[in-house]
């Protein structure tokens, strides 16, 4: 028989803090605000008016 491991408590001001680090860490290396970390991918196909985005009919 295998012996249980007892689950060590979560310290939650330590969890806490190390979230607070790492959204401080974000803010300083991308500035203020909300940024995803994960974008959805867009297909080439995907239709928009944007003279950027438009490419010539030879192609």
């Amino acid at each position: 028989m295998k012996k249980k491991k007892k689950k060590q408590p979560i310290n939650l001001d330590a969890l806490k803090a190390m979230r607070r680090g790492n959204r401080e860490g974000q803010q300083e290396l991308l500035g203020p605000g909300f940024h995803a970390s994960n974008r959805v991918h867009r297909s080439k196909k995907t239709y928009t008016r944007k003279a950027k985005h438009k490419q010539d009919l030879n192609d």
